[in-house]
């Protein structure tokens, strides 16, 4: 078998593996979505619970990024505290190696079903939740079959001489080790995906269990890096939940690193097989790491808190949607929670408007008239941007409760672009002369003021 034939085997089954992994994550996030993000909301007033819930939620999910990107959403907009948004994380690396310990074992005959289990479901079910877990099986039935020919694959091409003169000289050094396989999992963006590929090696006797172990490092490492480069925000404090699971992984592979020689000889004398050997090495890493940090995650709170401050937002930043992410439309229930973040903005300029009332009432003021009008701008221009977003969604893709929500989202952006219409104009035209209003009037005028505001909030 020449080394060209091997590369694009390797390249294949890799995608395959790839693809089936987005295909469960994509099918997941469709089916239980929603409730997955409830399920992380309650959990997050409590440490341990956090961990907990990290945990499953990555398992379900496939992809400890995926869990990154809803915690940092839930912290970004103020609905959790750092400290418990961090536990999740920490619970989240659990998951992902918990997942590559399950794949490990030999499943391949479970493939076949899972395949026409999916596809039946997939064609044959009714819309919604039974379409969403065929692709589910139909994923799990590609991962297992693209992770059998994966290692069947490496097994027959571990005695070509290309193959290991390649591996042995990108493996001779550990730090090495460390960036090649942290910058192939940033590529691949899944380090579920490497892991297993890990395994595929190790189970051929190709890489050296020195070398295995710094690889698996990496892999860690770089797993942590597309949550931090994904949150594209100008306010660094939404950033403090990714860059702190990074410091996490990067501080647990420093300490590791100089160890490597007596820990791969402690691991391989304790169960020979490799996959074993590799897989436990990873579980006890990121076990390691939970147990570790947990009590520690005041201080890397507080140290996060210091070196990613909560930047003050201009009155330019103000009128820019921040929360609309194009990457998000791909995964609905995340694009309608953007969605909803950006209309609760809507609410506020809402409520500035409704705060220049009495001002305008109780005397002739130019500034109050262009304070208004630059709000009343400000609200128009959000609701395009949140009506221009929504109508990017592909509405095949949305479940009977996502369309529910959909069609809610719109009407209640509708009305408060309608009542923020009412409030401008009338501030606009409220009386001038200073009595143009009466005691009397001016006390009803303010009790229905306060509860109009009291309404909107």
């Amino acid at each position: 078998m020449s080394a060209t034939v091997i590369i694009l085997e390797l390249a294949g089954h890799i995608i395959l593996l790839l693809w089936g992994m987005r295909m469960v994550q994509s099918g997941v996030e469709r089916a239980f979505g929603s409730d997955l993000r409830r399920v992380l909301g309650r959990a997050l007033r409590n440490r341990l619970i956090a961990v907990v819930a990290g945990t499953g939620v990555t398992t379900l999910l496939q992809s400890s990024t995926a869990t990154a990107m809803m915690v940092t959403s839930f912290a970004a907009r103020g609905a959790i505290e750092l400290i418990p948004a961090l536990a999740v994380m920490l619970g989240a690396n659990v998951g992902t190696a918990l997942i590559v310990k399950a794949l490990s074992f030999d499943m391949s005959w479970v493939s076949p079903l899972l395949l026409l289990a999916g596809y039946i479901s997939f064609k044959r079910g009714p819309k919604g939740r039974y379409r969403d877990l065929g692709r589910v099986g139909i994923g799990l039935g590609l991962m297992l079959l693209a992770l059998h020919l994966l290692v069947e694959t490496i097994q027959q091409a571990s005695t070509a001489p290309v193959l290991e003169n390649i591996l042995v000289s990108l493996t001779g050094d550990p730090i090495l080790d460390v960036l090649l396989a942290a910058a192939l999992t940033l590529a691949a963006h899944s380090s579920v995906a490497v892991m297993l590929l890990l395994v595929g090696l190790s189970a051929g006797n190709v890489v050296t269990p020195v070398a295995t172990i710094a690889l698996v490092l990496g892999a860690n490492l770089g797993g942590a890096l597309p949550p931090v480069l994904e949150t594209r925000s100008a306010n660094p404090s939404n950033r403090r939940v990714p860059v702190g699971n990074l410091l996490f992984r990067a501080i647990g592979c420093a300490i590791v690193l100089p160890f490597l020689h007596p820990l791969a000889a402690a691991l391989w004398q304790y169960d020979p097989d490799p996959k074993s050997a590799i897989t436990n090495f990873h579980l006890a890493f990121n076990l390691g790491l939970a147990v570790a940090f947990l009590g520690l995650l005041g201080p890397a709170g507080a140290l996060l808190t210091r070196l990613l401050p909560e930047k003050v937002k201009s009155e330019v930043e103000l009128a820019r949607p921040l929360f609309l992410d194009a990457n998000a439309l791909e995964t609905p229930y995340l694009a309608l929670a953007n969605a909803a973040r950006e209309i609760l903005r809507m609410g506020d300029l809402v409520d500035a408007l409704l705060r220049l009332i009495p001002g305008a009432l109780a005397r002739s003021d130019k500034t109050v008239t262009e304070q208004a009008t630059s709000l009343g701008r400000e609200l128009d221009h959000l609701y395009e941007a949140v009506k221009g977003y929504l109508a990017k969604l592909d509405l095949g893709d949305l479940t009977e409760r996502d369309m529910t929500r959909l069609s809610d989202l719109i009407e209640f952006a509708v009305n408060l672009g309608y009542a923020g219409d009412i409030v401008e104009r009338d501030i606009i035209r409220a009386p001038t002369r200073g009595d143009g209003i009466g005691e009397a009037d001016r006390n009803v005028l303010s009790r229905v003021h306060a509860r109009v505001a009291a309404d909107l909030h």
